[in-house]
C-alpha cells in the first residue's frame, strides 16, 4: 500500500487508540494467571503476535470485537508449545515470550519476520542462563531463532539494558514463577517508562516489585514462588500513538481534540509537555481525559531534549522540529538504532528528501527548522512509526507526496489512516 498526501487542513475529536504497551503486558500477565478480563485491548499486528504466543503455551483466548478479551490463563504452568513460536514482527512479544518459556518443562523454539532476526537479544539470553534456564540464538549471534530449555530457578544477573527495556520487562513478568528469588541489576537502563508500565500491570496482578536506583542503573527484587490475579485490567489509551494526531494539528494550523487520554505511566504523554515547550497551543484535561490542540505551525521554536525515556516519541518531534523555527537537538537515543528498523538513519533520510536540514548523530538528531518541506516520493522502510511521522510531514508540505508501503502502520495505530480522513485530511491510499 502506498498514500498519497497533500497539504490539508484538520478539524474535529477522536479517540485515542488503545495502548499497544499495556495491551502486549496485559496479554502476557493473563496468561500467566487463571481468569482474566482485558477490557478495550489493542488489536493490531504485535499485539495478535502476543496473542498468538499465549495461545501456543497453552492460554486459551476469546476476542469480543476489541472491546474485550478473555483470557483462561495456564496459572503459571505454561505448557511446551508444539510448534515453533512466531513473534511475527513484534520485539515485545519475542522478548517477553522468550523469558515466559524458561516455565515450560521442554524446550521451546522462538522466531519471527527477517527484520525481527536482526534484533539483539543476547543480554537477556545471558540472564535467563544466569537464572537457570538454558537460551542460545541457533546462530550464535543473540538473535532469533531462539532457544530456551529448562525451568528458570533464581538467583542473580547483571544485565545490560542499554539496547532495550524489554529485557527487563521479560524478567520481571516471568520471574515471579522462579523457584526461589531472583535479584536483577539493570545497567544503563532505556526507556524507564516502559519497565514501570510492567511494574503498573503486575501489581494489577497482585505483584510488588521493590526496586532502588543510582543514576543509570536499576536493582529489581522479584520474589518466587508467586501467581497471578489479574481479574480484570482496562487498557488506557495510547500517548504515542496520539502524538501524530497532535502534531497533525500543530503542524497544518488546524484544531484538533484527542479523547481517552488520561495519566498513566506511559512514558510518552510527555508529547504534550514537549508540544507545550516548543510554543504549541495544546490544554490537557486529565479529568475529562481530552487533549485540545490548535495548530501553530509559524510560532513553533526549537527545542534541546534528551528522549532516552521516550524514543517512540523521536519521528514525531523530528517532525515537528523540520517546521520550528530554530534548531532542535534530539539526544539519549541511541537505542533507536535497534528498533524494527535504524530509526535514526532513516529519518534522516526520508526527511531530507523533503528539504528538512535535519543531520544524524551517534545518539541522536539536530534539525534547523523553519524549512519549508516540499513534496517528495518518501519510503516507509515498513516500519510503523516512519510511515505515520512521514504522512504527518506531508500534510504541511507543498505539492502531492507519496509515502510507499504503509500498510505497517497497522502494526501500532489500525486506525491511523480513518482517523487521519475523519479529521479532513487529504489522502489517498490504494
Amino acid at each position: 500500500m502506498k498514500a498519497t498526501v497533500r497539504r490539508s487542513g484538520l478539524k474535529g475529536e477522536i479517540n485515542a487508540p488503545p495502548s499497544k504497551s499495556y495491551t502486549h503486558r496485559a496479554i502476557a500477565i493473563a496468561a500467566l494467571a487463571k481468569r482474566s478480563e482485558i477490557l478495550y485491548p489493542l488489536i493490531s499486528d504485535d499485539t495478535k503476535a502476543t496473542i498468538n504466543a499465549a495461545s501456543s503455551l497453552g492460554a486459551t483466548i476469546e476476542v469480543e470485537q476489541a472491546r474485550k478479551i478473555t483470557v483462561e490463563g495456564t496459572d503459571g504452568r505454561p505448557r511446551t508449545p508444539e510448534d515453533v513460536l512466531n513473534a511475527e514482527n513484534s520485539g515485545t512479544t519475542l522478548r517477553f515470550f522468550t523469558a515466559i518459556s524458561g516455565l515450560c518443562e521442554g524446550a521451546a523454539v522462538l522466531t519471527g519476520d527477517a527484520s525481527l532476526r536482526k534484533r539483539p537479544n543476547s543480554p537477556l539470553l545471558g540472564s535467563l542462563n544466569d537464572l537457570g534456564s538454558e537460551a542460545f540464538s541457533t546462530k550464535g549471534d543473540g538473535t532469533a531463532p531462539i532457544v530456551v530449555k529448562g525451568r528458570l530457578k533464581g538467583g542473580e544477573t547483571t544485565i545490560d539494558a542499554s539496547i532495550s527495556s524489554q529485557f527487563i520487562s521479560a524478567l520481571l513478568i516471568a520471574c515471579p514463577f522462579a523457584e526461589k528469588d531472583t535479584y536483577i541489576v539493570a545497567n544503563n537502563l532505556a526507556s524507564v517508562p516502559y519497565v514501570e508500565v510492567t511494574i503498573e500491570v503486575l501489581e494489577k496482578a497482585g505483584i510488588e516489585v521493590p526496586f532502588s536506583r543510582s543514576a543509570t542503573d536499576y536493582s529489581f527484587h522479584v520474589e518466587g514462588g508467586q501467581s497471578y490475579e489479574l481479574q480484570r485490567f482496562t487498557v488506557p489509551g495510547d500517548f504515542s500513538s496520539a502524538s501524530y494526531p497532535l502534531a497533525a494539528a500543530v503542524i497544518s494550523d488546524s484544531e484538533v481534540k484527542m479523547l481517552n487520554l488520561f495519566p498513566s505511566a506511559q512514558g510518552d504523554s510527555r508529547i504534550v509537555a514537549i508540544l507545550k515547550e516548543m510554543g504549541a497551543d495544546i490544554r490537557w484535561d486529565v479529568e475529562s481525559g481530552i487533549v485540545a490542540v490548535k495548530g501553530a505551525k509559524g510560532t513553533l521554536k526549537g527545542i534541546q531534549v534528551d528522549m532516552r525515556a521516550n524514543p517512540d516519541l523521536v519521528p514525531t518531534v523530528a517532525v515537528l522540529a523540520a517546521v520550528a523555527d530554530g534548531s532542535t537537538e534530539i539526544t539519549g537515543v541511541a537505542h533507536l538504532r535497534y528498533k524494527e528498523t535504524d530509526r535514526l538513519k532513516l529519518i534522516t533520510e526520508e526527511l531530507k528528501k523533503m528539504g528538512a536540514g535535519i543531520e544524524e548523530k551517534e545518539d541522536g538528531l539536530v534539525i534547523e527548522g523553519k524549512t519549508d518541506l516540499k513534496a517528495a516520493k518518501v519510503y516507509s522502510h515498513e516500519d510503523h512509526r516512519l510511515a505515520m511521522a512521514l504522512t504527518i510531514a506531508a500534510l504541511s508540505a507543498h505539492g502531492e507526496t507519496v509515502i510507499e508501503d504503509v500498510a505497517c502502520a497497522k502494526i501500532s495505530y489500525p486506525s491511523f489512516f480513518d482517523d487521519m480522513l475523519e479529521l479532513g485530511a487529504e489522502i489517498n491510499i490504494k
